[in-house]
């Protein structure tokens, strides 16, 4: 498998969370990224010249990358992509905010989002990623 270059991104701000609940089954571990991409970002050139968008393929790098991360996942691939959703292009010069959300040992949830001029929140993606299992 080809490596993908570094992360590139600037991380604004970094917020952990745990979710405490009755279930300590049931107690998701939240890492909230704030993202700012830059303009000269390597994985705009050629994608697309004339209107470069930050690619799904980086955005998916991305979440695992910070999920191994912050995570302390042991696995080095992701086996599986589930409810994977692009809604809204993310474009040079925004600052986005990636949500990581660790469902079970294998099992991550992500959503990259970011407020418009107006106010509302803009979801740009969304999935699922679920880890091969770790290493013995």
């Amino acid at each position: 498998m080809t490596n993908l270059v570094k992360v590139d991104a600037t991380i604004l701000s970094a917020e952990f969370f745990n979710t405490e609940s009755a279930s300590a089954e049931s107690a998701d571990d939240i890492v909230v990224l704030t993202l700012h991409i830059p303009k000269d970002l390597d994985y705009f050139k050629g994608h697309f010249d004339q209107a470069p968008i930050l690619a799904g393929v980086v955005q998916l790098h991305w979440a695992a990358e910070y999920a191994q991360q912050y995570f302390n996942i042991d696995a080095a691939d992701v086996m599986d992509i589930q409810v994977l959703k692009f809604q809204e292009m993310i474009l040079p010069g925004h600052d986005v905010v990636l949500t990581l959300t660790k469902k079970s040992a294998e099992k991550v949830l992500f959503s990259y989002q970011s407020t418009a001029a107006n106010g509302d929140i803009k979801s740009h993606s969304s999935g699922r990623l679920i880890f091969a299992e770790g290493d013995a």
